[in-house]
């Protein structure tokens, strides 16, 4: 049974009282109705195997799991992951340890292995509330190229689950069935004629997949999303491994260079594109498979929102408008929900994108930076939010999923316990698993101000597995999944060999920016041709909302220190006076920032405040 923590019923908005509720600018032309009415949601932890309290070879005694079924580190590296077809399971990867030593039978549960975790409070035949799907396989069943770390997913056929680049097959037989032995689990990796692949998507049809590539473009780090299908092969004739393995085939990239671009230039104006396909991570597929969902180029300056495009026409849909950063999030079956990993309510990026109505030109340069503020390395600022398909309006941000708890350690709003990506829907729409993971040094203790908090989970672990019950809703029938073309038209099919694109930038100079509403602004970007290091912006009576008026000036340079790794020095003297009144400031001497987009610690110096309504928000101290 997992152990209850609390009965949630969630609340509207934000936790800060100064989130101006003025329409910003918004791709999302559908008529909007009125809020939903919050609901109740009760949150409980989901059963994990026992801790063993070192990792030495042994630890898992017989007193701490009787079963002899395995223990897990104190951290896992726990990846929660979707729902089996009957919604009573989910899959997650956890890394077993202190097993004993061959011939001893308990000797299969050492590594990182995929488990299925019952959801409904009952057990497996042998009284474990988990089963582990991989441990103990043959070494002729597995051609893995990766560890099972990742993004697990389950297949609607339910015999196959995927994490990182690999799948986990047991034929034809269910994973959680009895019949799944290890003997007959198979572990295959995902094989792309054009290299390594990243943030894996099963889309719904259960045939296709979205992926994204990494990249290096004038120095600093990029990706590519693409879409393909799913094909087993048995013998491979080329490529490594040289083994059963599932291909990729019939890609599209979903980038094209010819197609308009979230910013252009023409003639001596530019021009902001709001209803531009800028695919930056993917993150997943609507329920019914009709949208891929990624996160874009900004529609407000340094918010970083979700948003969704239709597979078919290209239609985009903006799903988020809050100032503060969203990432991970998942669709329900029927489209019409989404669960949202977002810091809102934490004021961790107010400082920076709190200010409305500013238009994404400093963006071109500064979205991999801003986004890199939203953690603190092991410290991440993401809160479940529960939002329905029309989205941000007004007053209504949202039903935060967690927000009952006290907050005090071990609560299901405890700030220590920090949610990870992806959360996922059950297949009935009534259910929701989120995973989370206790902050631990550097993020906490030795030079950092905030000290190590003390789990109070069991065996002292420091990652928990969640379940959120949408109490009063009934479950959905199965849902129909859109038909799709095999390549998708507003994309770009790709073969191996075919060069990458280079990202259209606009050419350096000095143009004019129209507001939608009133006034415009002066923008000089500067650069060597190929790419921008300086964006200057002066705003004169500029709207693009008739809310939000600015006047002022920004100006910001970023040098490259390394493919993922910059420093940005930013001046800021912005303000508007008319609607919200809000102003975004530097200090005398700017505001400096070094950080690595891929380790996310944060190391500041100067001042940048951001003022509405009278709040003033500060970036956090460096360690915090």
């Amino acid at each position: 049974m997992g152990r209850h923590l609390s009965l949630a019923v969630a609340t509207f908005g934000l936790l800060s009282p100064c989130m101006p509720a003025a329409p910003s600018p918004s791709i999302n032309t559908d008529i909007q109705p009125p809020p939903p009415a919050p609901e109740p949601i009760e949150v409980v932890e989901l059963p994990l195997p026992p801790v063993a309290p070192t990792e030495d070879e042994g630890a898992c005694t017989p007193e701490i799991n009787p079963r002899r079924t395995g223990c897990i580190a104190i951290d896992s590296h726990l990846a929660g992951g979707s729902f089996l077809p009957d919604g009573n399971h989910v899959i997650a990867t956890v890394n077993f340890t202190g097993a004993p030593a061959a011939p001893d039978p308990a000797s299969i549960y050492i590594g990182m292995q995929m488990i299925a975790v019952r959801t409904n409070g009952t057990t497996f035949p042998n009284g474990d509330p988990w089963k582990c799907i991989t441990c103990g396989l043959p070494d002729e069943n597995k051609w893995a190229r990766e560890e099972l770390t990742e993004y697990p997913q389950t297949f609607k056929d339910g015999r196959r689950a995927m994490a990182a680049s690999n799948i986990v097959e047991c034929g034809n037989a269910e994973l959680t069935s009895s019949q799944c032995t290890p003997d007959k689990v198979h572990i295959y990796p995902i094989w792309w004629e054009s290299g390594a692949i990243r943030e894996l998507r099963i889309h719904p049809d259960n045939v296709h997949l979205g992926f994204s590539s990494f990249t290096q473009q004038n120095g600093a780090l990029g990706q590519y999303a693409y879409f393909g299908r799913l094909v087993f092969n048995p013998n491979p004739d080329v490529g490594e491994p040289l083994h059963a393995r599932y291909e990729i085939v019939n890609v599209t990239r979903l980038f094209n260079p010819d197609a308009p671009q979230p910013i252009e230039v023409k003639g001596k104006k530019l021009v902001i594109n709001h209803d531009a396909i800028s695919v930056g991570e993917l993150r997943g597929f609507s329920g019914t498979g009709k949208e891929i969902t990624y996160v874009g180029h900004p529609v407000e300056s340094s918010n970083i929102d979700a948003f969704a495009a239709d597979l078919t026409t290209g239609k985009v849909r903006r799903l988020t408008e809050h100032p503060e950063y969203v990432d991970p999030l998942d669709i329900s079956p029927d489209d019409q929900w989404a669960v949202i990993l977002d810091t809102r309510g934490t004021d961790r990026q107010m400082w920076l994108s709190g200010m409305r109505g500013i238009p994404p030109v400093t963006d071109l340069i500064t979205t991999s930076i801003t986004s890199a503020t939203r953690n603190n390395g092991r410290r991440r600022f993401f809160v479940p939010w529960l939002i329905d398909y029309h989205g941000d309006r007004g007053s209504y941000f949202g039903q935060q999923i967690n927000a009952a708890g006290d907050g005090t350690a071990g609560a299901i709003n405890d700030p220590n316990w920090n949610t990870w990506a992806d959360p996922r829907w059950s297949p009935d729409g009534t259910q929701v698993m989120y995973y989370q993971n206790l902050v631990l040094p550097p993020a906490c203790g030795g030079h950092n101000p905030l000290p190590c908090p003390v789990s109070t989970a069991p065996g002292g672990r420091v990652n928990r597995l969640m379940l959120a019950k949408l109490a009063s809703r009934s479950p959905l029938p199965p849902q129909p999944v859109a038909q799709l073309p095999e390549f998708i038209p507003w994309g770009v099919p790709v073969q191996a060999g075919d060069p990458l694109p280079v990202r259209p930038v606009p050419t350096p100079g000095t143009y004019t920016l129209e507001g939608k509403v009133s006034g415009s602004a002066r923008v000089e970007i500067i650069g060597n041709g190929t790419s921008i290091d300086t964006i200057a912006v002066r705003y004169r009576d500029f709207s693009d909302d008739g809310v939000n008026t600015l006047a002022g000036t920004e100006n910001v340079t970023v040098t490259r220190q390394s493919f993922s790794a910059s420093r940005v020095d930013w001046y800021s003297d912005l303000s508007s006076r008319v609607g919200t009144k809000s102003s975004k400031r530097t200090g005398p001497g700017g505001f400096h920032l070094q950080i690595d987009a891929l380790v996310n610690m944060f190391n500041a110096t100067g001042t940048l405040v951001t003022t509405i309504d009278g709040v003033v928000y500060e970036p956090p101290a460096n360690g915090t």
